[in-house]
């Protein structure tokens, strides 16, 4: 079955570190969900943590958004919109085509997005580019589990990914040398 991924835009009082107090913002969010009125619903649901006792939330903005699948990455902290450009040979016409798709894929900058979806890529029979990466103002992304326990080790996974704290990669200049220097 096809994974629908819906992006619902919410206005809330959220906590804002830098002044400690708790202002009105709109971000959006990811659902997984079958219809328009089943991501209200979840998104409805999945934001109450997020709400203080007699806070309310107001949906502004519900949208089917055009992802193929979404990645998450361990102690990674922000996610990227990568588009891959599946290539294939059009034998009729004799010349190639490219059919784009878009991941949405978990990562601390853009180098490491870029990583991460030629990871995601790695199993692909066919050729591929990816032409674009860029960060995607998504805050979070909600997935549908059905409770089963299968799902359960699912839900688990992608939650301990989701949650996990960013490491820092110092790199060792000598080596990215010798690496540049053997390519």
């Amino acid at each position: 079955m096809s994974v629908t991924w819906y992006e619902c835009k919410v206005k809330y009082a959220k906590f804002d570190e830098a002044s400690g107090l708790r202002k009105l913002k709109t971000e959006p969010f990811l659902v997984d969900a079958v219809s328009y009125t089943e991501a209200e619903k979840r998104i409805t649901e999945e934001m109450r943590p997020f709400l203080n006792e007699g806070e309310g939330m107001l949906i502004t903005n519900i949208k089917v958004a055009n992802f193929a699948e979404v990645h998450p990455f361990e102690n990674a902290d922000r996610w990227f919109k990568s588009k891959v450009a599946l290539i294939a040979y059009d034998e009729n016409s004799g010349k190639e085509r490219k059919m784009n798709q878009y991941l949405l894929v978990q990562a601390n900058d853009v180098k490491e997005a870029y990583e991460n979806t030629q990871h995601v890529m790695r199993d692909t029979m066919g050729e591929y580019s990816i032409p674009a990466i860029a960060e995607s103002p998504v805050v979070d992304v909600f997935p549908y589990f059905t409770g089963e326990e299968e799902d359960a080790e699912r839900i688990e996974e992608f939650n301990r990914l989701k949650e996990s704290v960013p490491t820092f990669n110092t790199e060792d200049e000598a080596l990215e040398l010798e690496d540049s220097l053997t390519e």
